[in-house]
């Protein structure tokens, strides 16, 4: 049997297989390689299609590389992979399915190593070596551990940017490049393998090593710096010591320096200056010492006191108890304030309107009764029968104004009083319904003024009661009353009390209750007079108490009585107001400041008095031929008003003490006597009867004005009077008026008008008159 020639069917079937790279069967096992390859999440970015895919009597074969290994990308290994000459190698299905992956994650792969693999497929050796199983059980765990850090995401692994691995993969095939729609996102770095990671770690600690040499050489430098610059001080302070020692050493041993001489006596000296020093800073301290044991001794004595003084608890107790008081008596007050208020309104509207009804009488009087006797002087207007034709309301007041008099006149008769002048009557009676009502309208509101308090315990509206609760505060803790400043407090809190009980009290009244015998006077005085003294204090304020509630509470109410009031023209009622003034006088007499309540009174008396002069003085002016003798109207009528209004002047002067002796002579002396008496007086006729009204001016007179006994001329205002005394001495004295002219005599010498009377006397050769009698 012949020999035959080698076959070359492999080969040829390799070449042409190799050749056929851009088949038709590619296609076919790209589509393969993509429905098999395992969803690793985003563990390759790119499959690299099979490079070679041949189909034989009707199977398939897929040829493979294997993959390499991360870190060693220039080696391959494809040897175990590749068929030889006459047969291929079948795999199983996993193998199939291990090898897509494998072809898949050929990442760093050129376009230079796929022809370099192409070169070698050529030359394939036709020996086939067929790997073993320890080979194939190596690849295969290999190929597992390359796959595995795909199945999850690590947590504590840095993977590198794989920017530069897709875009090798986008180079080496550019064909294989899926579209955008189907391009796939990566939603995770690339994992790495154990060799980049051992390789990055590398490099990190290469990089902290370089930073850690850096800083220690930056803190070597420092270093250095900092042990250069103590060099340097070092050195410069060394240098200034030794210059220095170098000039002590110097001046130690200069012996060109001399010292001053020493001898016993300037030692002595200076021992006695130091010696003199320290036994004054002894004497000093001695003082100090003894100034220690003098405190210790007084803080012991205050110990002492306070251990031996009364329970605090008990102090406690009063002084709470005092300051409920307090509040609740100022919680009482201040409700019935009101009320007190009210009260004092009602008096003082009902005593008001009827001083205003008197006063406007008066007058409307007057004015009808002048009216009259001028019409009577002029013969005017009568009737047929010789009557004067006066209307009914004129006629109506004539009649009430004479019958009141004619009752007056009998009540004078009753009592015996007959020397009384008409004119100096003080006209102010009342209709009984008028009275009636009055008093009703007063008695009123005095039960209404026993009603505020009624509610009230004595304790809070008595001021006796009230002035013993304090009385006990000052006699048990004198210290706490006084700095409470209790007596300036008082008086305004015992005001509402007083006020109360000066309702039904009238200054113009003289049968009215003095003050110092109203309980609440009496109950302060006693007050005053228990207070201790205390010798800590310049002035004790409860020595102030009354006058104080004098001013505030007192004071007031009499110049509301004044101002609206009083009527100047009563004599009854100026009496008994200067009573009540000069009590309360009396009370401060002490103090050496007016107080200002106390200026407004006496400024509402002068006020008043003056407008009484303008409104209430009248003396009319008749001719000789209207007078008809003294019971004519006119004489009678002029008669009363002179009378009234000498009964207005001795009203006036009766304010002399109380008022300023240069204001009481401008009102009595200067607006009305040389106003008004002077010149009713010089119109009338010389007579007893002008030499008795002289000698009631006189009388009127304060003797406080003429007590100087080296006066040898009276005052400037009473010129008009005494040249008024000399012209009526002169008439009289001719015929059987030289008791008259005597008289005369006595009045200049009372006023001290003594050159006037001494030449009266050798004009009209008359004896030394008497001593004046008081009085006269």
């Amino acid at each position: 049997m012949a020999l035959r020639p080698q076959r070359t069917f492999r080969r040829r079937q390799v070449e042409s297989s190799d050749s056929d790279s851009d088949g038709a069967e590619e296609r076919p096992a790209e589509v393969r390689a993509d429905a098999g390859r395992p969803s690793a999440g985003g563990r390759a970015e790119g499959a690299e299609p099979p490079r070679r895919a041949r189909g034989t009597r009707g199977r398939g074969r897929v040829w493979a590389s294997s993959r390499r290994s991360p870190g060693t990308a220039s080696r391959s290994d494809c040897g175990a992979d590749v068929l030889r000459e006459s047969g291929t190698v079948d795999l199983s299905e996993d193998e199939k399915e291990e090898a897509h992956p494998s072809s898949e994650s050929k990442d760093g792969q050129s376009p230079a190593s796929n022809s370099s693999s192409s070169l070698e497929e050529k030359e394939v050796s036709p020996i086939v070596k067929i790997p073993d199983a320890a080979f194939i059980q190596e690849a295969r765990r290999k190929r597992e551990l390359a796959r595995t850090p795909g199945d999850y995401i690590s947590l504590d692994v840095n993977h590198p940017s794989t920017a530069c691995d897709s875009k090798r993969s986008n180079e080496e095939d550019p064909v294989s490049d899926p579209d955008d729609c189907e391009k796939r996102i990566l939603f995770a770095p690339k994992p790495q393998t154990l060799r980049q990671r051992m390789a990055e770690e590398t490099s990190i600690r290469s990089e902290e090593a370089s930073e850690e040499s850096q800083e220690d050489e930056n803190q070597d430098i420092w270093e250095q710096q900092q042990m250069r610059k103590a060099v340097r001080i070092i050195e410069g302070q060394n240098i200034d010591l030794s210059h220095k020692s170098d000039s002590q050493t110097l001046k130690k041993f200069d012996t060109s320096i001399s010292f001053p001489p020493v001898n016993l006596e300037i030692i002595k000296k200076q021992l006695n200056n130091r010696l003199a020093l320290l036994q004054d800073t002894h004497r000093s301290h001695q003082r100090e010492y003894e100034k220690y044991v003098e405190d210790i001794k007084s803080s012991k004595t205050a110990i002492q006191n306070l251990e031996n003084a009364s329970d605090q608890t008990l102090n406690y107790k009063f002084f709470k108890g005092m300051k409920i008081y307090v509040e609740n008596i100022i919680d009482c007050l201040n409700e019935k304030i009101v009320s007190i208020e009210e009260l004092e309104s009602s008096t003082y509207t009902l005593l008001f309107k009827r001083a205003e009804a008197l006063l406007k009488r008066r007058q409307d009087e007057l004015k009808c009764e002048s009216s009259y006797l001028q019409q009577l002087s002029r013969k005017a207007e009568t009737s047929a029968n010789g009557n004067l034709a006066l209307d009914e309301k004129d006629q109506r007041i004539l009649e009430e104004i004479e019958a009141r008099r004619m009752q007056r006149r009998q009540a004078r008769v009753l009592s015996g009083n007959c020397d009384h002048q008409e004119g100096t009557s003080s006209d102010d009676e009342l209709s009984p319904a008028q009275m009636t009502n009055f008093q009703k309208r007063q008695g009123d509101i005095l039960q209404d003024c026993k009603r505020v308090f009624e509610d009230v315990h004595d304790d809070f509206c008595n001021v006796q009661n009230i002035l013993l609760k304090f009385q006990q505060w000052r006699e048990k803790f004198p210290d706490s009353y006084y700095e409470a400043f209790v007596g300036f407090c008082l008086p305004k809190l015992l005001s509402p009390l007083i006020r109360v009980q000066l309702l039904d009290w009238n200054p113009l009244k003289l049968d009215s209750m003095a003050l110092n015998q109203m309980p609440w006077f009496t109950s302060i005085t006693e007050f005053m007079d228990g207070s201790t003294e205390d010798t800590r204090k310049d002035d004790d304020s409860d020595k102030k108490i009354l006058s104080a509630v004098i001013n505030k509470t007192v004071v007031p109410r009499l110049t509301d009585f004044i101002e609206f009031i009083w009527d100047p023209l009563s004599t009854s009622q100026t009496r008994s107001l200067t009573v009540h003034c000069r009590l309360l006088f009396e009370q401060s007499a002490s103090e050496n400041e007016v107080s200002k309540s106390k200026q407004d009174l006496l400024k509402s008396v002068v006020g008043r008095i003056k407008k009484s002069i303008e409104d209430d003085v009248f003396i009319p002016l008749y001719p000789k031929s209207s007078e008809e003798g003294k019971m004519s109207p006119h004489s009678k009528f002029q008669e009363r008003q002179f009378w009234g209004a000498l009964k207005l002047f001795r009203n006036i002067l009766l304010w002399n003490g109380l008022l300023p002796d240069d204001t009481l002579q401008d009102l009595g002396l200067g607006k009305l006597l040389n106003r008004y008496l002077i010149i009713a007086l010089s119109n009338a006729i010389p007579g007893p009867d002008a030499v008795k009204k002289c000698s009631q001016i006189a009388a009127c007179l304060p003797e406080e004005w003429f007590e100087d006994s080296a006066m040898r001329t009276s005052i400037p205002q009473l010129e008009n009077f005494i040249q008024f005394l000399l012209q009526s001495a002169h008439k009289l004295s001719t015929g059987e008026f030289r008791n008259e002219v005597n008289e005369i005599i006595l009045i200049l010498v009372k006023v001290k008008a003594l050159n006037q009377a001494e030449s009266l006397r050798e004009k009209h050769h008359l004896e030394p008159p008497p001593p004046p009698v008081s009085g006269v």
